[in-house]
């Protein structure tokens, strides 16, 4: 794996430790800014609606740039976004900090993705985007019970300044540490790049992603209150709960990105699975301490374990247009990000009670247990057409069943093998890859 991709994922550190850890500090917020729990907890959705925004935008915006330089700006302006927020006299200027931070962060994202999957064969795409996704696991383990922490000791705008600093320390690896990558001499197209939305396993493939991802976060992003005042735990817990929670992300992340290559549908199923018993088992359970605790770590490991899943099967789906697609990637998750906690918001302001968060979030995901099945079966009837429709087709066995139904790999699209941009391999990469 090239010394980039895991520079790559350190930075992911500081935009992941910003995007999750308002879920310990909303109360303290609350508070502060003198309105209410569920307000508050629309400062996530606003991070996640500048992500669900920006990332297509700044993909188009930055398509022809240097990727170097283009992560360089974004890192920048998301660590001057964190000193607003830190610095803000009111809600609304917290809001609009929010916002911009997350326009930085979903570019960075979108770019670095590019970055990292064009530096590593197919067969690795997977394991790539998991030591990416492995930086919001490090976010969670760390950073967010860290940010809890000193926003229960110092006050809530302590967490800002600290992601600020990490911020400053994340531009500095990126400046020296990230090779420069030549231009094609064949510059990306907007057009061509755009016809990836007229393949419905791409729409598909977004509505898995914001499905599966919202389902976990209706319920996380009140987790703080629902351990509090639900479980009835000491305010004290709260950073390490959130803590267990990033320690299980962690170990999904590391799972699913070894299996997801070889059992993409596999991982998929399974693991959305999982997040749905665990969210109904926390809406039945959360009142008994124990039981909270320790389906909050499950619930990283599920929601981790299928995460580098979802990111590769974009890039198969819509690897003719790779900037795009981890635009695409990017804005599903926070699709998810912001219906989720304005969904678990919605049931508190109903007097459901914020256990009720979870039950919200096991419809969503039982919804996008049925969109990952339409895309099997969808994929399973274009492979039948391929594979009866070749004469090459006849002399060779077709796959069988079981691995037809877990393997991405059986079936590569049309458009990632006829991708044709320039090719080209950074100092320190083992793999080519495209930008």
């Amino acid at each position: 794996m090239p010394l980039a991709v895991y520079i790559l994922g350190l930075s992911v550190f500081a935009l992941g430790t910003s995007e999750f850890m308002l879920s310990g500090l909303l109360p303290p917020i609350a508070d502060d800014m003198n309105v209410s729990i569920p307000r508050a907890g629309l400062l996530i959705s606003a991070f996640a609606i500048g992500m669900v925004i920006g990332a297509p935008l700044l993909a188009v915006a930055t398509l022809r740039l240097p990727r170097r330089t283009t992560l360089i700006s974004l890192i920048s302006v998301f660590g001057l976004g964190q000193v607003a927020g830190a610095l803000a006299p009111t809600y609304e200027v917290l809001f609009v900090s929010r916002v911009v931070s997350a326009f930085a962060c979903a570019g960075f994202w979108a770019v670095g993705a590019a970055v990292a999957i064009a530096m590593v064969p197919v067969n690795a795409r997977a394991r790539a985007m998991a030591v990416m996704i492995g930086g919001l696991s490090i976010a969670n383990v760390l950073g967010v019970p860290l940010g809890a922490l000193l926003g229960e000791n110092f006050g809530w705008r302590s967490a800002f300044w600290a992601v600020g600093a990490a911020s400053a320390v994340a531009l500095v690896g990126v400046t020296t540490l990230i090779p420069r990558i030549p231009v094609p001499e064949q510059k990306p197209q907007l057009k061509q790049e755009m016809s990836i939305y007229r393949d419905r396993q791409v729409w598909l493939s977004i509505v898995v992603t914001a499905l599966a991802a919202g389902g976990v976060f209706c319920a996380f992003s009140y987790l703080a209150p629902l351990l509090t005042d639900v479980a009835g735990l000491d305010s004290g817990w709260v950073p390490t709960v959130l803590a267990l929670f990033g320690i299980g992300a962690l170990v999904g992340t590391t799972i699913g990105g070894r299996v997801a290559d070889a059992h993409l549908f596999g991982v998929l199923m399974s693991g959305i699975a999982a997040s749905t018993v665990f969210l109904i088992a926390l809406a039945l359970l959360s009142s008994y301490q124990v039981a909270a605790v320790a389906l909050s770590f499950l619930l990283g490991v599920s929601a981790f374990y299928t995460a580098p899943a979802l990111n590769a099967r974009m890039f198969n789906v819509a690897g003719a247009a790779p900037t795009l697609a981890g635009a695409t990637t990017t804005a599903a998750f926070n699709l998810g990000n912001t219906g989720g906690p304005w969904l678990g918001g919605a049931v508190i302001d109903a007097d459901f009670g914020y256990a009720a968060t979870a039950w919200a979030g096991a419809a969503m995901t039982v919804l996008a247990l049925v969109a990952v099945v339409c895309s099997l079966r969808l994929q399973n009837r274009g492979t039948s057409r391929r594979v009866t429709g070749s004469p090459a087709a006849a002399a060779s066995p077709a796959p069988s069943a079981g691995s037809a139904s877990v393997s991405e790999s059986a079936s590569v699209p049309a458009s990632e093998s006829s991708r044709t941009p320039e090719t080209y391999a950074p100092a320190g990469a083992t793999g080519t890859g495209t930008v």
